[in-house]
């Protein structure tokens, strides 16, 4: 290969090209353009741009040799192996940190690192605890360990990590920002709307101390716990954070995190959509603005039972429906729906109503009217699937009659025994020294009524197509939470000082914004259990002096992973230099 450039009016651009013979003739081919050399001079910080160019041909000669390179392998069996040496490594980390470098959180840690007094590399620390995260979740212990796996070593101990820490927790609020501004630059974030909820974390602790206190838990343990508040875009990837008590109000969290964003993102403009808990009187209040410096709005589930009586026949009554994408304005009635024919429709109703709230302020609480847009859709489909679900509800809960249960306490929404009624005393109201436990078929029709129906508020006056569809992405930051709680093993916390906890859990963000882009740019094609499993197994043996045999199956996985990201591990050996090529291109 040679180097070649094209001449225009205002600039010059460079390119690699080699001759190849066909039909008999010799014809110039170009292998890659480099690009302009305003481009060239912009994009990789250098002053003149034909070395440059020069250079990279000179890399591809070399690359071009090493893939046509044969090597000999000498295997005795009759030759122990050298005691403490490792010779297998995993290279699949290698794609997370092409994201991890793409993301800029290397110019992040040598930021911070600037303001600092310590002599250890935080973009290694940062870099392995991600990968490690994704791959490997365990332990901070663990996790160095377990970074000894990768072709790159790390360059830190495992007491530089709890160090760090403590500098990763300081700086949470500008890793937050940064990273959103950076990632903002590779792709446009898609924050027209954005989702905020809430989980919780718990510790096997029995005392509670600093956050972790006592609180409703979503794992229903007995334990102490911390809770995080989270923003996603409509592109399911995090914006923002925030650890709080385990015993604070979830209402509660929502602005202070929206403030943040406000000064600190440069976010202005974006609808905030939430399920019905998370939506106050306050929340709504604080999201019905539309200034001159900017523009909020709100979306949220609305309970029909938890309505006013008027509104809820209203919600539920026969006529007045509408087909949805249907502009001729005609009304349907639900008891003319034909079950199959109309089954994957969707029909809704609206009507603007009055809410009175009670706002908190700095000056104490005042009551405050809210106007909103009430949606309400129905479907039969809907209707059909929450059937499904109760009938297999109603099942179990007969099994347990028959088994004898009493089924006393609390009932969850969702739990079988909500149904099971249970008589404690005869008919002369006397205590009966047996009680008796039957199914309750009055709480079952008063839970029909409902089938098919769900509602939303809103302070928008757009499409109610729009509104419905911004609002049932909102299943997606359920999927962030059960990834960093499933897949990557966030809980249970095992760290005890509190800014280690704030550390712990913003390794598990950037963790989660990591694989969300590594997700996109295999265009969401694959499942999560499929991508990290992959990952993992891409292992090398490596020779010394020769280079790494791969060890993992080459699959339609693989390849997309090597044709997205630009380079190719699946040879039957990668020569030592090229390996580390690679490993240089991920960190460019």
């Amino acid at each position: 290969m040679r180097l070649g450039w094209s001449t225009s009016k205002n600039s010059i651009s460079y390119y690699a090209q080699k001759t190849v013979y066909v039909d008999g003739k010799n014809k110039s081919l170009v292998v890659r353009r480099f690009g302009s050399e305003k481009y060239i001079c912009e994009t990789y910080g250098v002053t003149d741009a034909k070395a440059w160019a020069k250079e990279q041909v000179r890399l591809m000669n070399e690359a071009e040799k090493e893939d046509s390179a044969k090597f000999n392998i000498e295997l005795c069996a009759g030759t122990d192996l050298v005691m403490d040496e490792q010779r297998r490594f995993n290279g699949g980390y290698l794609f997370l940190q092409d994201v991890y470098y793409e993301l800029g959180l290397h110019k992040i840690c040598r930021t911070i690192s600037g303001r600092h007094l310590f002599e250890y590399d935080l973009n290694d620390i940062l870099s392995r605890l991600i990968y490690t995260r994704i791959l490997y979740p365990s332990s901070k212990r663990s996790s160095f360990e377990e970074s000894k796996r990768f072709i790159e070593q790390p360059s830190f101990e495992l007491h530089d990590i709890y160090r760090a820490l403590s500098v990763l927790a300081g700086e949470s609020d500008y890793i937050q920002s940064r990273l959103f501004k950076n990632s903002a630059a590779i792709q446009k974030r898609n924050t027209q709307v954005i989702y905020y909820d809430c989980t919780n974390f718990y510790f096997e602790i029995d005392a509670a101390e600093d956050d972790k206190q006592f609180g409703k838990s979503k794992e229903n343990r007995p334990l102490p716990i911390v809770g995080m508040g989270l923003f996603m875009d409509m592109d399911g990837i995090p914006i923002s954070f925030s650890i709080y008590p385990g015993n604070r109000n979830e209402q509660t969290t929502m602005i202070p995190l929206e403030e943040k964003m406000l000064s600190k993102f440069d976010m202005s403009k974006f609808i905030v959509c939430t399920d019905a808990g998370l939506s106050s009187a306050t929340n709504r209040v604080f999201n019905s603005y539309d200034g001159e410096d900017g523009m909020r709005g709100y979306i949220t589930t609305q309970p029909i039972k938890t309505l006013k009586e008027f509104l809820q026949k209203w919600c539920l009554s026969d006529d007045g429906w509408f087909l949805d994408g249907d502009g001729s304005g005609k009304k349907y009635k639900i008891s003319e729906l034909d079950d199959e024919h109309d089954k994957d429709k969707i029909f809704y109703k609206t009507r603007w109503i009055k809410e009175d709230g009670i706002v908190h302020t700095k000056n104490g609480d005042k009551k405050k009217i809210i106007e909103q847009k009430l949606i309400v859709s129905y479907s039969i489909k809907y209707r059909n699937f929450l059937r499904h679900v109760r009938e297999g509800q109603i099942e179990r809960a007969k099994k347990l009659v028959e088994s004898g249960c009493t089924c006393a306490g609390k009932k969850k929404q969702n739990d079988p025994k909500r149904f099971i009624k249970t008589n404690h005393a005869t008919k002369d109201g006397e205590v009966a020294e047996l009680s008796a436990s039957y199914i309750d078929y009055s709480i079952i029709e008063s839970e029909e009524k409902y089938d098919g129906f769900y509602a939303v508020c809103t302070n928008l006056d757009d499409s109610v197509a729009s509104i419905v569809k911004a609002n049932k992405r909102r299943w997606e930051i359920e999927e962030c939470f059960r990834i960093m709680k499933t897949d990557f093993e966030a809980r249970p916390v095992y760290l005890n000082r509190q800014d280690r906890i704030l550390a712990h859990f913003i390794t598990c963000f950037i963790s989660l914004i990591v694989y969300r882009y590594l997700e996109k740019k295999l265009d969401t094609k694959y499942t999560i259990d499929q991508i990290l499993s992959t990952l993992q197994e891409m292992d090398f043996m490596k020779y010394e002096g020769k280079g790494y045999q791969p060890t993992y199956t080459r699959s339609e996985l693989t390849d997309a992973l090597h044709e997205a990201f630009g380079f190719y591990t699946s040879k039957q050996i990668i020569p030592i230099s090229k390996m580390r090529n690679i490993c240089s291109q991920t960190k460019k």
